[in-house]
């Protein structure tokens, strides 16, 4: 059983759990964080059946006023709370094994701050939950990039790049995903660095690259790599796993070649935890078009129910 989030009730989550339930059904079963009430105005909004929901089971054990709670496209607490609280049950019903892994649909980061949520987003929540550093993945079967740096200002990434944080992150991310192929390890700087001229932190990810390889005693990790070519069709043919020092740097690309396929994934943690790799689409929400794409999402339920790769 998977428990499914809803995500930020005024952008595109709902529809996109209403649309997709049957696909989902069809190879796990979904468990909703969520009142039935708020499931039955999402129809009502978007000009759906209510026998569209009648048969998603769920669960929503927190307080909320869900009368009036919608309202499309808007940024507000009201959201934000009860964004978090789904995104709490689902991980309260994992950590009770009454499901296999949490699905997440989009939230919108500036109603969990309207809201007083201290964390950024669904990683760092997990994270300060369980008090461990969770690692960010995201992609799809053809191409993963792991984020050595996620939700960091650019500005502060240089000073998190040291042998002894890279080495501990590329070691923790080969356990987490048992790592058996080559991964490619992206450099800071332009060229690398070019030896210095360009500054030194890529002295540092190299060493950090020999130290986890003679640690593993395989030769797993290669790099670093010049981030404006390590992506190039021959290098793709090479590998299928990239780590990325920055999180543009990474997902700039991969969100080029497959935005609608990939997923988020959350690495180094008691619970298994996938979700879409997409925001809230507030100029999509509640207009019942049908080019949503409902791809990563059933993409981030299929590699939750099968316990990940």
């Amino acid at each position: 059983m998977l428990a499914i989030s809803i995500g930020d009730v005024n952008g595109i989550g709902l529809e996109i759990a209403l649309k997709a339930h049957k696909q989902i059904a069809r190879f796990s079963k979904p468990l909703y964080c969520v009142h039935r009430e708020v499931l039955e105005s999402a129809c009502a909004l978007l000009g759906y059946p209510l026998t569209m929901c009648e048969d998603m089971e769920c669960v929503a054990d927190f307080a909320a006023d869900t009368k009036d709670l919608i309202h499309p496209a808007q940024i507000c607490a009201k959201s934000g709370k009860y964004s978090f609280d789904s995104f709490m049950q689902g991980v309260r019903l994992c950590e009770a094994n009454v499901c296999s892994a949490l699905v997440t649909l989009p939230i919108h980061k500036g109603a969990w701050h309207k809201a007083g949520i201290e964390s950024i987003g669904h990683t760092h929540a997990l994270s300060s939950h369980f008090g461990v550093d969770s690692i960010m993945m995201l992609g799809c079967e053809e191409l993963f990039v792991a984020l050595f740096t996620d939700h960091v200002a650019l500005k502060s990434v240089s000073g998190y790049v040291d042998k002894a944080r890279v080495l501990g992150f590329l070691l923790t991310f080969a356990r987490a995903i048992k790592l058996s192929e080559p991964c490619c390890v992206l450099g800071l700087n332009p060229h690398c660095g070019d030896g210095g001229i360009m500054g030194n932190e890529d002295a540092y990810i190299a060493k950090a690259v020999q130290a986890a390889n003679d640690t593993l005693k395989y030769e797993l990790f290669f790099g670093p790599y010049p981030p404006d070519s390590a992506f190039s069709p021959l290098n793709r043919k090479r590998f299928r796993y990239f780590v990325s020092m920055y999180h543009d740097v990474g997902l700039a690309p991969l969100k080029a070649l497959y935005f609608e396929q990939s997923i988020n994934v959350s690495l180094n943690l008691p619970i298994l935890r996938t979700s879409v790799d997409h925001g809230v689409a507030f100029d999509k929400a509640y207009k019942a078009q049908q080019d949503i794409s409902l791809t990563s999402y059933i993409n981030a339920a299929k590699y939750a129910a099968q316990g990940g790769l």
